[in-house]
């Protein structure tokens, strides 16, 4: 029976993050993951596939994986792609944002972000997990599931068993087991969710024109298509660079999935008119998924020695790309406040109630006003009621006058970078 101060429940990108912050803090913790363990040969053969999703990497983000020592490991892949401007504009109606340095193609400009494959993010930090300099205060317990947590009272914390018979003690127990959390179902904790009864359809495409370091995002009365600057992978994509694109298109959700049942060639053709040409055609494309799209917050996101972070925590609509950058700010609140509480507690007490409470005041109404915010914007541009006539001339001069204050856009330019 292993007893640690910390025991987090799922092993992706925000669970490994924490995992190793807690780690290299010295405070011991324990990293439970139901996937199996990969050895570095079927790693690389994951990894010779393009993925077609990305995560839009905020500042925020690069900074807490460059803190652990995670963002080292995806630089010497090369598998990441910056972007320096963010487009957004919508097609039927006057209006374009335009956020960045105007010179999107200059090497020197200043980067807002950086695309990258999940599968990358979790390579890099499976390499990190399994280094020296963290292995005498991290364990990793890897293709187990949690089949019972009992909770044995404030002093003691939660015992948790895993399939294999395994039993742990911890102090403080984290939920960073993703949507359909069995942490958060296990501690009774409600769901407040919201369905847009769309179908997002993901794919990687490869376009006549280069993307110029610039991720885009078009308002469409169907939903938001959004084409972000994918990583070249081959020598022949390094040939031509800067033609692979990683989109995420959404409709309602009927018309996706008639669509989802086209061939390659017809949905390459279609995806190309809806954006109006604005990379020219499509000459590849790859990985067609799709998934639905809902939104989702629990009602709390703490409880007694326990506490949600991440997808456990919240779920947004994919419209800015920042559900992965929330959950990588809920752990830098979360590690922060556990540290500023410990000390000052004088080594006493960790993840106490007061010390939760604190981290949920901090992070659960910024993820509300996030999830609402995008909500909203979803609602503006798609749907019967945004296409009428008062509606888009709202959005119209509202996106032309924005545009124009220059101090406004570099605001949201830094809140976008979460720094």
């Amino acid at each position: 029976m292993k007893n640690n101060h910390s025991l987090i429940i799922g092993g992706g990108i925000v669970g490994a993050t924490l995992a190793l912050k807690l780690a290299q803090a010295k405070r011991p913790v324990t990293l439970v993951d139901a996937t199996p363990e990969r050895d570095k040969e079927s790693w690389q053969q994951l990894l010779r596939q393009r993925d077609a999703r990305v995560y839009a990497l905020s500042l925020a983000s690069i900074n807490l994986l460059k803190a652990v020592g995670a963002w080292q490991n995806i630089q010497a892949s090369g598998r990441k792609a910056d972007y320096t401007q963010m487009q957004v504009w919508q097609l039927n109606g006057l209006g374009e944002l335009l956020f960045g340095d105007s010179e999107s193609h200059n090497n020197t400009a200043p980067i807002l972000g950086s695309m990258v494959e999940p599968l990358v993010i979790e390579h890099a930090l499976w390499q990190r997990l399994n280094d020296t300099d963290v292995s005498d205060y991290l364990t990793v317990i890897k293709g187990q599931k949690v089949v019972a947590m009992d909770w044995l009272g404030a002093h003691k914390g939660y015992q948790v068993n895993l399939e294999n018979g395994e039993r742990i003690i911890a102090n403080l127990l984290i939920g960073a087991d993703g949507r359909g959390s069995f942490v958060r179902k296990q501690a009774a904790i409600e769901l407040d969710t919201l369905d847009y009864k769309q179908t997002a359809i993901c794919c990687a495409i490869q376009t006549d024109k280069p993307h110029l370091t610039t991720a885009r995002q078009a308002m469409l009365p169907t939903g938001t298509l959004a084409l972000l600057p994918l990583a070249d992978i081959t020598d022949s994509d390094k040939a031509k660079p800067q033609h692979w694109q990683s989109v995420v298109w959404t409709l309602p959700r009927n018309q996706a999935l008639a669509l989802l049942e086209e061939e390659p060639r017809f949905i390459a053709d279609k995806l190309a008119a809806a954006s109006n040409y604005e990379l020219g055609s499509i000459n590849k494309i790859e990985s067609i998924a799709s998934f639905p799209l809902a939104a989702q917050q629990a009602k709390s996101y703490v409880s007694d020695n326990l506490v949600l972070i991440g997808d456990a925590a919240h779920g947004v609509h994919p419209l800015a790309g920042q559900g992965l950058n929330l959950g990588m700010l809920d752990v830098q609140a979360l590690f922060e406040q556990l540290e500023h509480d410990y000390m000052r507690s004088g080594n006493k007490l960790w993840g106490s109630q007061q010390t939760l409470r604190t981290y949920e005041r901090l992070r659960r109404p910024h993820n509300s006003l996030m999830m609402h915010s995008f909500s909203a914007l979803n609602w503006l541009f798609a749907g019967t009621l945004a296409q009428t006539r008062p509606i888009q001339q709202i959005r119209s001069e509202g996106m032309y006058r924005v545009g124009k204050i220059k101090p406004l856009m570099r605001l949201f330019a830094r809140q976008a970078s979460g720094v």
